[in-house]
């Protein structure tokens, strides 16, 4: 495990990765300007994640291209590479001391195309909106949480660190962020995912289980032989939906409402005139503040020692699989105070607090005790056939970041 390097403090001998270095001959501080133009970059270089579409380009590229932007504007450049082809990027403006640190963390990989309207990777402007793949999630948070650190460090350097965390596979296992926390930490931290410019102050989290349920196998015409494990999986596909609805009664977070709980995948048998000897089922239990994977696994459990009991042969083997925590953000926090303050300015009113059904990086942000919240830009389309964000928006993202940048390390 690479040292922590806590961002207040300059490393000592190598950074945990090769240095990532601007070409020669470029302007030390070019104009941080309009984030617009670096979106467009960033849009037309692929980086689908290839954990999720085979042949995915990863984040090499567009890091590298990250990488140039801010190595060109001064920011002292960290490359973690544990998995090679998967690159994050972290840039620091050093501050000059006794400030607070804050980190902006956005994800660099997309989505595949799939069946994405025209070229995914070719810009189109239209009524105020910028089309391509990731230009909504989440090029465009990427893009303004980069302007917005060099616009409130282009005067010179502030009080406490920024910290600029451009990471790799945040769509599939976050083990960009993971690898982040491993050598970086903060005060705080601003994720810039899309939010339609409300502040999210809570997200879900999720656990995944494999069950088997046990059957016998025996040729199809000797039921005494044979015992029917899809036949006994039914108990269970039954019992599953009844704890989704007392989850749905349940009234849940006040921000998220319950969890929930679905089958996700079913499979089992060998042949039609065999008693399948096995029947897998994968569930999905996302999760809400207060449960957690082992609340679920108990949860479970329960629920097949139940049905052990009291269905004849039924058996069972219980498996976790990747399991992630839900986020809930304390709204008095420094970092809560001071972004809500600078959205409600940019806005002219105060801003909607919102909470999200699905997994983002600030759950593993909070667990590495940095408080967080999220905040990023209108639009729509996200893993969709046309995806788009709305221009205003990114510029108001970059107002608003630049300035909580400037109030929050001073």
């Amino acid at each position: 495990m690479p040292p922590v390097v806590p961002p207040d403090v300059p490393p000592t001998g190598p950074p945990p990765g090769p240095p990532a270095t601007p070409p020669t001959g470029s302007p030390a501080r070019p104009p941080s300007g309009d984030p617009m133009p670096l979106l467009e970059r960033l849009i037309a270089v692929d980086s689908v994640n290839p954990d999720l579409s085979p042949g995915g380009a990863g984040e090499s590229a567009v890091a590298g291209l990250c990488a140039q932007w801010l190595g060109e504007r001064g920011f002292e450049l960290h490359r973690l590479e544990r998995r090679p082809g998967r690159p994050s990027l972290v840039a620091v403006a050093r501050g000059t001391g006794g400030g607070r640190s804050l980190m902006l963390n956005g994800h660099l990989d997309t989505v595949a195309y799939g069946t994405y309207d025209g070229d995914p990777l070719t810009l189109r402007v239209e009524d105020g909106r910028i089309h391509g793949r990731g230009a909504f999630d989440m090029k465009s948070g990427v893009a303004a949480m980069m302007a917005a650190a060099a616009r409130a460090t282009a005067a010179g350097p502030l009080r406490g660190d920024v910290i600029v965390a451009c990471v790799a596979d945040e769509e599939h296992a976050s083990s960009g962020t993971e690898e982040v926390l491993e050598s970086f930490t903060a005060d705080a931290a601003i994720v810039t995912e899309p939010s339609l410019l409300e502040v999210t102050l809570a997200h879900k989290g999720f656990a995944w289980f494999e069950i088997d349920v046990l059957g016998l196998a025996a040729h199809g015409s000797r039921p005494d032989l044979g015992v029917d494990a899809i036949a006994k999986a039914g108990h269970f596909l039954v019992a599953l939906e009844e704890l989704g609805l007392r989850l749905a009664a349940s009234g849940g977070h006040r921000l998220l409402g319950p969890g929930t709980v679905h089958a996700s995948l079913i499979e089992g048998g060998e042949g039609p005139s065999t008693y399948p000897a096995r029947c897998r089922i994968t569930v999905e239990r996302r999760t809400v503040p207060g449960e957690s994977a082992e609340t679920v696994r108990a949860e479970l459990a329960e629920i097949l020692d139940r049905l052990t009991a009291t269905v004849p042969g039924f058996r069972y083997e219980l498996r976790g699989g990747l399991h992630r925590d839900p986020f809930e953000a304390d709204q008095e926090s420094p970092i809560a105070q001071v972004l809500l303050r600078h959205v409600e300015r940019a806005l002219g009113r105060p801003p909607v607090i919102r909470a999200e059904p699905f997994w983002t990086d600030c759950a593993l942000l909070a667990r590495a005790g940095i408080p967080c919240l999220l905040f990023g830009v209108d639009g729509g389309g996200a893993h969709a056939d046309t995806e788009w964000a709305e221009i205003a928006s990114v510029e108001l993202v970059t107002d608003v970041l630049a300035a909580t940048i400037t109030e929050f390390c001073a």
